[in-house]
């Protein structure tokens, strides 16, 4: 990259484009492709080759996989080989196992995302195209728009009253505006007025811009390296690390007392070791990782049937925690179709004026696409060849309205339209029935008045105001001393059965909370349609008044926001996840990025502006709230399915290996060798790789659940205190009745605590009855084979190799049915627990 272009911002457009080898007409299809091959997508998370064999290596990582790994390699050395290749092997299994489970899920996760693409409109052969963000090479020329994502650093060839978000880089809280020009090379970055930078957005107006930089190479890509910024962590998350830390301080305690303690029986130190390593292995929950991936996986692709795209994987939890849900009322509550009622004048007669004016302003526009201009368009059609337009300054969300200039004849006018007390803010007289224009201070409260009136009837009221004008050109401070003309009556009808979707939500523990622009007038009225019981409403102004432990009591009682200014959607969030709740909320607008951000689940559309899909976890294809309901729904069942696998890791599998420590302490030899507990333990996870596919009762889908350590810790203490009671019952019977030898105590207690543990998976998946809960048919299948591997290979050659012998009829009697009595006291245990422990 040529070093002048590191300081872009201090050269003329025509510098830079000739340094990026450019055109104003934009890069050629070919010269893009070779410069994307060359430089690479403009992404800060650039992509390895080498992912698959990273991913492998990851199966390795554990520093107790490690050691025992180079522990198993040693015994080769020192003396028994073939016992060291079998935990090997079977440690070579387990990974690769992990490995195929975890990059099927990413690979499914990448054609996922790739359906909510965030794009970027270039020229590309003169044309303008729209091409993924990440396809955006440097010298590319950028048309862009308000809610356009800046793809890259640019410098600004042209623009149109461009206002642009800057936060997320600079920490500037009001936009800034953006032009054409060169600048000093020492200007500061907050200083640019000619540049745009790569994760900041456009609020308001137009531009074309020439990319210089990209990737990496942005100033927000220097920040993200230096930092190396990650997404905040979900409770799922922070409770699944803390399960992991409690188990890895339990075993290694475990293991160093049992280590040592046979060494100081004088047992031999290099199979002491590898037998505390193995016991180790089996005590960590390894396939814990693999298992979250595939659960969340699969549940998004689960999820995308049904129109509903997961961008970040752990916020799948989040969303079936979910139990406030905020969105505003368009396309969610109503239609989204935004219809013309009527156009009046301020004595509240319908007006042909009022209608042109409006049709004027609309059809004429340029800026940011909206439904209401589309509406006005399609309502009724003039003639208006007689006007010529000069100039615009586009919508923006803080004037919150869009004024044009028209020349007709000889005379200049600017006529405005938009949110009625913007448009009163600026307007200085008010134009009556009979054409005369009067001060607007003297009808002020009426004119408040008849916008209320509409309100009560369900209408929302945009304001048209008209100036004569003296210039070919303006800008937004010549939005003064204008004449208000009149009202546009719009109406955006109640979705059909939007009530017994709202009743469907609270059925599922979700209360809807409605956050709107609109008047208390237009919000009540929608609310009373759509049949949300006894709406309690808070308007922006008095939300202004309260501090913010006032606001995080109110926040609770009250279900409408109306009259609320966009900086306050934010506040109104963190104040409910203050309040203790899971909050979620839908936002497709420019200007809920921030509310996004804050919620536990960021909601938006595929509809939406680029900065609101940036900022969502979750995507809806359709902005319907059935859409969302079954999304919740697939988000609880896969919550539900990744607890099961720490039930199971926490109850038979447990028990089992703390067992075995125990009794290790007592026997003359030891209880399992180091590659039968592997073996053991690989087993034992067969069944739980098929858990993402099991069904879950509804009941564990009707209500939102949280991450629960606690309730966790009591299940482990109850179920894995009951496995260890019937682990010593069958080391008693083994020793005691059955005089077992070592080989043959091996060999029955592989097979009971396999047996043991591959049954109790189908007592702990539901706290239903075994009887009338079904398990997933490939959870059966896979328990029912691991079931029938353990009993056959006994009695297969591997069993010499592996160190187990068949066993008399005596000992299967016997074992058989200390495991039928261990699955029917799990049972009535789950019963007794589920009625003193909520969850």
């Amino acid at each position: 990259m040529n070093p002048q272009l590191s300081m872009f911002w201090s050269l003329s457009t025509d510098r830079v484009l000739q340094q990026m080898h450019s055109t104003t007409a934009g890069l050629s299809r070919q010269d893009a492709k070779q410069r994307l091959s060359e430089f690479g997508a403009n992404s800060l998370k650039q992509k390895h080759k080498s992912s698959a064999w990273m991913l492998l290596l990851n199966q390795f990582k554990s520093p107790i996989i490690l050691i025992l790994i180079f522990a198993a390699v040693l015994s080769i050395f020192l003396k028994d080989a073939a016992d060291a290749i079998i935990i090997l092997t079977i440690v070579f299994i387990s990974g690769l196992l992990g490995f195929w489970q975890e990059r099927g899920a990413s690979n499914a996760v990448e054609k996922l995302l790739a359906l909510v693409q965030v794009k970027a409109t270039v020229l590309r052969d003169g044309q303008s195209q729209e091409i993924p963000n990440e396809e955006v090479v440097r010298g590319d020329i950028v048309l862009l728009s308000a809610g356009k994502n800046i793809p890259g650093d640019c410098l600004v060839l042209e623009s149109k009253d461009l206002s642009v978000n800057e936060a997320a880089l600079t920490g500037e809280t009001y936009p800034v505006d953006k032009l054409s020009g060169v600048l000093s090379a020492e200007t500061g970055l907050s200083k640019r007025t000619n540049s745009l930078y790569l994760g900041t957005n456009v609020i308001s107006g137009t531009a074309i811009a020439v990319v210089v930089h990209t990737g990496k190479e942005t100033e927000f890509g220097k920040v993200s390296e230096r930092l190396k910024l990650r997404p905040s962590e979900t409770e799922f998350e922070r409770g699944l690390s803390k399960f992991g830390y409690f188990l890895m301080e339990v075993t290694l305690i475990l293991v160093v007392l049992i280590f040592v303690a046979n060494v100081y029986l004088h047992r031999p130190v290099l199979e002491s070791f590898l037998f505390s390593l193995a016991l180790a292995v089996g005590l960590t929950p390894q396939l814990l990782p693999a298992i979250v991936s595939v659960n969340l996986a699969r549940g998004a692709k689960k999820m995308a049937k049904k129109q509903v795209i997961v961008k970040r994987l752990p916020a799948i939890e989040n969303f079936g925690s979910m139990n406030v849900f905020c969105t505003d009322k368009t396309g969610t509550l109503t239609e989204g179709e935004v219809k013309i009622h009527s156009a009046v004048d301020v004595e509240g007669k319908e007006s042909d004026r009022v209608l042109l004016y409006a049709y004027l302003n609309a059809a004429s526009e340029s800026g940011y696409i909206n439904p209401i201009d589309a509406a006005i368009r399609e309502y009724k059609t003039f003639d208006i060849s007689a006007y010529q337009k000069l100039d615009e300054v586009p919508y923006d969300f803080n004037r919150k309205r869009l004024s044009i200039l028209f020349k007709k004849e000889s005379t200049h006018l600017i006529i405005t339209k938009g949110a009625l007390k913007n448009i009163l803010d600026v307007c200085s007289t008010v134009e009556t029935a009979d054409g005369k224009a009067i001060a607007i201070a003297d009808r002020r409260q009426k004119l408040h008045q008849q916008a209320e009136d509409l309100g009560s009837k369900g209408f929302r009221a945009l304001g048209v105001a008209y100036r004569d004008f003296n210039q070919d050109s303006f800008s937004k401070d010549d939005e003064t001393n204008m004449t208000f003309l009149g009202y546009l009556a719009l109406f955006d009808p109640p979705k059909t059965g939007i009530a017994d979707t709202l009743k469907e939500l609270q059925l599922l523990g979700i209360t809807p909370k409605m956050i709107t622009g609109d008047s208390k007038a237009v919000a009540m009225s929608i609310i009373q349609q759509v049949g949300l019981p006894e709406p309690k409403v808070l308007t922006g102004s008095e939300l202004e008044k309260l501090s913010d432990e006032a606001l995080m009591h109110r926040v609770q009682d009250t279900n409408v926001f109306a009259e609320v200014e966009p900086n306050q959607k934010e506040r109104i969030i963190i104040a409910l996840k203050k309040a203790g709740n899971v909050v979620g909320y839908l936002g497709d607008g420019i200007n809920d990025a921030s509310a996004l951000h804050a919620a536990d689940v960021g909601i938006s559309v595929e509809s939406a502006v680029d900065v609101a899909k940036e900022a969502a976890d979750i995507v809806l294809m359709a902005k319907d709230l059935n859409v969302l309901i079954e999304g919740v729904k697939e988000g609880r069942v896969t919550f539900a399915n990744t607890l099961k696998y720490v039930f199971m890791a926490t109850s038979a599998n447990f028990g089992n290996m703390f067992s075995m420590a125990g009794i290790s302490l007592f026997l003359p030899f030891l209880p399992l060798l180091p590659s039968q507990i592997l073996l053991t333990n690989l087993l034992t996870d067969f069944p739980e790789l098929t858990i993402a596919t099991d069904r879950v009762d509804k009941e564990l889908v009707n209500k939102p659940r949280r991450m629960d350590i606690k309730f966790i810790r009591n299940f482990m203490i109850v179920f894995g205190l009951l496995s260890s009671v019937f682990d010593y019952l069958t080391f008693g019977a083994l020793l005691l009745l059955l005089h077992a030898q070592p080989q043959q105590f091996r060999t029955g207690w592989f097979l009971e605590s396999v047996i043991s543990a591959s049954l109790v998976v189908l007592v702990v998946r539901t706290r239903q009855s075994i009887f009338n809960s079904k398990p997933g048919k490939y959870l059966l299948a896979a328990t029912l084979a691991t079931i029938g591997v353990t009993i056959v290979i006994p009695w297969t050659p591997l069993a010499t190799l592996l160190g187990f012998q068949p066993l008399p009829l005596s000992f299967v009697l016997v074992l058989g049915a200390i495991v039928l009595f261990y699955v029917t006291a799990a049972e009535n245990v789950k019963r007794v627990f589920y009625s003193h422990v909520k969850f």
